[in-house]
């Protein structure tokens, strides 16, 4: 399986149709993933997703809504990290000094064996063991 994680800035350019060919973009790719069934996620992007969408997002959805965007993205499979998860976390947090919060979604992609992780939080092209980091709002790089 070509498993594919997506970090929660996409779903949340996802679901903002004031974001242009950012929204576009993503839109694209989400409903790709879909499709193909690929898709990854974790516990930990559907708690932002539910929290960026109705809290500091510019384009706020309704708690209805922002449920039903964390629903569908549910459908995918889902990574429940453990301490063990954590503790990985802190530690490539460390020594690639990025936030944690990103060494958790590197080490989700990991754990589900994703082949490729898209976001636009972190080194586009950059391999974190076995998994490629993909920005799809760069040219050329969207599916």
């Amino acid at each position: 399986m070509n498993a594919e994680f997506v970090d929660t800035n996409i779903h949340v350019y996802s679901q903002d149709a004031t974001a242009g060919d950012k929204h576009a973009a993503a839109c694209a790719l989400v409903a790709r993933i879909f499709e193909e069934r690929t898709g990854v996620t974790s516990i930990q992007v559907l708690c932002e997703l539910y929290a960026v969408t109705t809290g500091k997002a510019r384009h706020r959805l309704t708690p209805a809504n922002a449920l039903q965007a964390v629903e569908n993205i549910a459908q995918w499979r889902v990574h429940e990290p453990n301490v063990a998860t954590v503790r990985r976390a802190i530690d490539r947090s460390i020594r690639h000094t990025m936030s944690f919060w990103d060494a958790m979604v590197i080490e989700s992609a990991i754990a589900t064996d994703c082949s490729v992780l898209w976001t636009e939080a972190l080194q586009h092209n950059a391999v974190y063991d076995g998994v490629r980091i993909r920005n799809p709002f760069i040219k050329g790089d969207r599916t």
